[in-house]
């Protein structure tokens, strides 16, 4: 059997998931989308722009144009709100499919702090024929976003993307109390949907902003002991967007260690450096003040017993990337293995996109942190290591 009439299923319909079908489809698969929410595009296509007078390559727009070539290519069937139940690996693998329960709040929502701001991103942010999977009402439209219980195909990617840290874990921060309070996911949440950054207490946009690094990940508590890669480049062009568009703001960077983000760092770094505020220094406690503001306090400098408090109208906890809560129940499904730290394990050094599960792979952060960018290259890698699977299987 030639490779062209092969049929791949990927699961996860973020940026990695996307890649990878549109690869694959280019390579002349067959490719089934499964994704469990009824959306694509994952976290990625939530991210606001971050450029300034200049394109940042934060990545974005580099998921809303894949997720473009993905709705139109027909290659590529597509089945939202959809969870793989089983897999059975007799030749090739048999799927069972479970359509989930829909509801019709990705229609109905006001802004980017809404209880369901992924469904809002849906339906407002980005540019796309949306009457292609929604009905009048909000609703899916079952014709275009996949009513199968079974598929048969020949390989599996697995592109299930990653969870994003729990702030509430951190109760100092006090998330859940303090409405300014935020996570850098929210952040971009509410940019995408409102254009700029606001404050969620009164809409007002803030004067002086607080961005603390490293929330949930290199924890050694928490036994979370990587760096999540991303963090550092999204706060740094987030905040240097911000001050573009208001230079009278204040903003404070604290931090453990800053993270490369890319060949003109040092340049972007230096640029950061001299428009803002950097505390090698992590706040601890966050209090209200009378005026709706948050009171923070921090040690003056390493190794300083001297404690300094400051005084924000938004603080931003940058958030770190964590494994999938259904990655355990994913493995055993498709009988590829985590690693320690629960991320999809690599069977080999040198190619980072087997598993141990042959004609099971893995691509974007479904492996463990990674950048949009550095989600695209392995999900690319990932569909080339398919065909020359199928190649070999004919």
């Amino acid at each position: 059997m030639s490779t062209e009439s092969k049929k791949v299923m990927v699961i996860g319909g973020g940026i990695a998931g996307l890649t990878a079908a549109w690869e694959l489809a280019g390579l002349g698969a067959e490719v089934a989308l499964v994704e469990k929410a009824d959306f694509l595009g994952g976290h990625a296509i939530q991210y606001a722009c971050k450029a300034t007078d200049e394109c940042r390559q934060c990545g974005a727009c580099a998921v809303e144009k894949m997720l473009k070539n993905v709705v139109n290519e027909p290659a590529i069937s597509v089945h939202l709100a959809t969870e793989v139940t089983g897999i059975n690996k007799n030749g090739n693998f048999k799927v069972s499919l479970k359509k989930g329960d829909v509801s019709k709040d990705t229609a109905a929502c006001a802004d980017g702090y809404t209880a369901n701001p992924a469904g809002c991103t849906a339906v407002k942010g980005y540019s796309l024929n949306n009457a292609k999977f929604y009905q009048a009402d909000g609703s899916l439209n079952p014709e275009t976003t996949g009513n199968a219980d079974a598929l048969e195909v020949d390989a599996v990617v697995v592109a299930t993307g990653f969870n994003a840290f729990d702030p509430r874990i951190k109760s100092t921060y006090r998330y859940d109390e303090l409405d300014n309070v935020i996570s850098g996911l929210d952040l971009e949440k509410g940019k995408r949907a409102n254009g700029v950054v606001l404050r969620p207490s009164d809409g007002q946009p803030p004067k002086k902003v607080a961005f603390i690094q490293c929330v949930g990940s290199r924890d050694e508590r928490l036994g979370n002991l990587w760096c999540s890669q991303v963090c550092c480049p999204y706060a740094l062009r987030t905040a240097q967007s911000m001050k573009h568009k208001d230079p009278e703001l204040e903003i404070t960077i604290f931090y453990m260690d800053i993270q490369n983000t890319g060949n003109d760092f040092p340049v972007f770094y230096q640029q950061c450096k001299d428009e803002m505020t950097f505390v090698r220094n992590i706040p601890v406690d966050m209090y209200k003040t009378d005026d709706d503001r948050i009171r923070t306090r921090f040690m003056a400098a390493e190794g300083s017993s001297e404690a300094i408090q400051e005084v924000f109208d938004l603080v931003v906890l940058s958030v770190g990337i964590m494994p999938s809560a259904d990655n355990a129940a994913l493995a055993e499904t498709v009988g590829a293995p985590l690693n320690g730290d629960g991320f999809f394990a690599c069977a080999e050094k040198l190619n980072r996109v087997t598993t141990g599960q042959e004609g099971v792979f893995v691509a974007g952060t479904a492996s463990g942190p990674k950048t949009i960018a550095e989600s695209i290259v392995h999900a690319g890698q990932s569909a080339g290591e398919v065909m020359k699977y199928l190649g070999r299987a004919s």
